[in-house]
């Protein structure tokens, strides 16, 4: 009995190894390339008044903690892209962007968005609404947009 009992601590203590390396379910289905060259631009760019998401989500305590950029860069490197996908992978529903925190709680409680004060983004509404070119995007890769083209969207 007690061999048996060691047997299934290791495989358990195995297939929890195998689960932390293995890529999140919602990682696989959301298309890195897409993300590297359309989502990433978006959160390093100036919206107006409000500030740049990169700003106030750099080395953040929160759900969406983005990697530090290189001194003199104005992009991430591909590791620290990997870093911000899987990060960014945990707050989205793929294929249901509205029901995706990465897209809601930016977005103006008046075009659905978290409702005030529970949902407050403290970096300001940066979508009015969801036709603003930006936050299509966003919504175009968390429904499956592939960088060659495809789309789910």
């Amino acid at each position: 009995m007690r061999n048996r009992t060691k047997i299934h601590a290791g495989l358990l203590m195995m297939a929890a190894l195998l689960l932390a390396q293995a890529p999140s379910a919602a990682a696989q289905s959301l298309d890195f390339g897409f993300f590297r060259s359309r989502v990433e631009p978006i959160l390093l760019k100036t919206r107006g008044d409000h500030a740049r998401c990169y700003s106030c989500h750099e080395g953040a305590n929160n759900g969406l903690k983005l990697e530090s950029l290189s001194p003199g860069s104005t992009s991430w490197t591909e590791e620290q892209s990997r870093k911000n996908f899987q990060t960014i992978s945990r707050i989205v529903v793929p294929g249901r962007p509205t029901s995706s925190r990465f897209l809601m709680h930016p977005l103006a409680p008046e075009a659905g968005g978290d409702p005030r004060p529970i949902g407050m983004h403290h970096g300001g509404r940066q979508f009015e609404t969801q036709d603003d070119p930006d936050w299509k995007t966003l919504a175009e890769w968390v429904s499956g947009a592939k960088a060659g083209g495809g789309s789910g969207y």
